[in-house]
């Protein structure tokens, strides 16, 4: 089985190492007032990189979790993973 805390914290660190410098790197423009549309940039470029994360984990989420689900054959399962990930799916796209 699939210790998925390890492996979201690894896409994590991975895709948003940069990005910690970023945000920090937002606070410090804030702070020395820097032009609104370069402060815009910035946190689009942070959200990006969290949309990217966002996928990985929802990808990980079918291919072992709601895969798992369907193997299973247990029907109030099945439905359970496929809710779940309609209900995220309508909050992450909406």
């Amino acid at each position: 089985m699939v210790n998925h805390a390890v492996l979201h914290q690894g896409l994590l660190r991975e895709a948003t190492q940069p990005d910690r410098r970023s945000v920090r790197g937002i606070a410090r423009m804030l702070e020395e007032d820097r032009y609104c549309i370069d402060v815009v940039t910035q946190i689009s470029a942070v959200r990006a990189a969290l949309k990217r994360v966002e996928e990985e984990i929802l990808k990980d989420h079918v291919g072992h979790c709601v895969e798992n689900a369907i193997q299973s054959g247990n029907k109030d399962e099945q439905r359970q993973k496929v809710a779940e990930l309609v209900d995220v799916l309508g909050r992450v796209r909406g």
